[in-house]
């Protein structure tokens, strides 16, 4: 039997093959989780009040990418020009989801946005801009540092990878009780671990199913999961 892995589904205004609005995840990180050995499976965003019952049924979460947080998630003033496609019903499912994972000891995969969840739900905070097309990350492909000795090293095995980003946010104050595990060259926080969680638990900045299907160190994070979630 292969593992459940949960993944809360992304909200998508049209679809080219749909007539209406869609929840959505990436092809490419479901096809992902099916080569590592699981079962992907999409989950609808709803009332965060009963994500610990919906979750119990699963053996593994992978939170993806998708849109900014709401800044008010992590005490902000104000709202950056360039904050997009924020949706509070997604931000509350995500951010209990999460909760729910560190908690139970729930296997835990975090994207991109799954990353800067993993570190609001935390207490952590965000930059909400990190200076536009010349500084931020969109479309790019740049080397990581991976600390030895974690959980991140273990599944690329290796202490260097070439990443695929997509991001215009980063982490700011780090949540209590994570760890950096991974940076860019311009200091960018890249991947956190959580020492003290019950789980398996890694978050990277990056997409790592962008490059998975022919890059065997980021197809490793999905293995990881899965293994895990066995």
């Amino acid at each position: 039997m292969r593992p459940l892995i949960a993944l809360p589904a992304r909200f998508a205004a049209t679809t080219s093959a749909l007539r209406f609005a869609a929840e959505v995840n990436a092809r490419a990180l479901i096809e992902a989780v099916w080569r590592a050995g699981g079962e992907p499976v999409t989950v609808h965003p709803a009332d965060p009040f009963d994500v610990a019952d919906r979750l119990a049924r699963f053996d593994g979460l992978l939170l993806p990418g998708g849109g900014d947080l709401a800044p008010h998630r992590y005490g902000a003033p104000d709202t950056h020009a360039t904050v997009y496609d924020v949706d509070d019903l997604q931000d509350a499912f995500d951010l209990a989801a999460a909760r729910t994972a560190l908690d139970t000891g729930l296997p835990l995969l975090a994207v991109c946005r799954g990353l800067q969840v993993v570190n609001v739900a935390l207490g952590g905070t965000l930059e909400q801009d990190m200076g536009g097309p010349d500084r931020d990350h969109r479309h790019r492909v740049h080397p990581v540092r991976i600390a030895p000795g974690t959980l991140l090293a273990a599944a690329v095995g290796q202490e260097k990878a070439d990443v695929s980003c997509y991001h215009h946010q980063r982490v700011d104050r780090l949540g209590a009780g994570l760890t950096v595990t991974a940076t860019s060259a311009d200091g960018t926080v890249e991947a956190l671990e959580l020492p003290s969680a019950r789980g398996w638990c890694t978050a990277v900045q990056w997409h790592p199913e962008d490059t998975a299907h022919q890059d065997p160190a980021q197809q490793g994070l999905f293995d990881a999961l899965v293994s895990a979630a066995r």
